[in-house]
């Protein structure tokens, strides 16, 4: 109940107001069954806003981390999350992936929208980095198509350590369903998963015409903070007085 009046009372219009995003190929997501929806990830906005054009109810799997903050504030924002329709998904571990792609496969058994962003963590510079396999498997065992989304402008708007977002014109675009029944049963060969995976990313590159990165995202992100840390110790700041 409380996510339908966040869609259509609250948030939903709050965020049409302020992004007044366009929507491009709406048309592709279906309006009935189990579907993936794959797209890009630039923003901690990105959560809200496909959520707010939809016309059909779509769950997130979301980074465990929003669910377990502590005190009044963390209680708060783990309640808004759930309302919201976010799944919290344990990223740390190595059994981290197959819980995700459980908590999916049952959005989609519902016959629900499954919004997912095979990336695996939002983008820190706006490039395309590359896919995890997970977005495979749970086609593939679903059975279910993929529609690919561009978020484009989201990364200006609300750049990672934004708070209040900057005034960015903002567009969401969807590509048409991409369909895997040629690979059924073969969930567990690793390389039909990587050409799936690499299938969905290319789409999603064709729609946002982002920089493509052939490496994961989260390794970029410890390889540069390790290279930052190190050049820390190295040249230590002065105190001016």
């Amino acid at each position: 109940m409380f996510y339908y009046v966040l869609k259509y009372v609250i948030l939903g219009p709050l965020l049409k107001l302020v992004f007044r995003p366009r929507i491009e190929g709406l048309e592709h997501v279906p309006s009935s069954g189990p579907a993936i929806v794959a797209g890009n990830h630039l923003s901690f906005s990105d959560h809200f806003l496909m959520p707010a054009i939809l016309k059909r109810r779509i769950t997130f799997l979301a980074k465990a981390e929003y669910f377990t903050g502590p005190g009044i504030k963390g209680r708060l924002t783990a309640a808004f999350f759930r309302s919201a329709g976010q799944i919290p998904v344990d990223r740390s571990g190595k059994d981290a992936g197959q819980a995700a792609i459980r908590e999916g496969l049952g959005v989609l058994r519902k016959d629900e929208l499954l919004g997912i962003y095979p990336e695996g963590t939002r983008s820190h510079d706006g490039r395309l980095y590359k896919g995890k396999v997970g977005v495979a498997v749970m086609a593939l065992r679903a059975g279910v198509p993929v529609i690919p989304c561009a978020m484009i402008g989201t990364f200006e708007a609300q750049p990672p350590g934004k708070v209040i977002p900057n005034i960015h014109p903002v567009v969401i675009r969807f590509g048409k369903p991409l369909e895997f029944s040629r690979y059924a049963g073969m969930e567990n060969e690793k390389a039909v998963l990587r050409a799936i995976t690499d299938e969905i990313m290319y789409a999603i590159l064709t729609l946002s015409e982002q920089e493509y990165v052939d490496r994961y995202a989260a390794v970029v992100k410890a390889e540069e903070a390790a290279e930052k840390a190190a050049k820390a110790r190295k040249f230590p700041r002065i105190p001016l007085s």
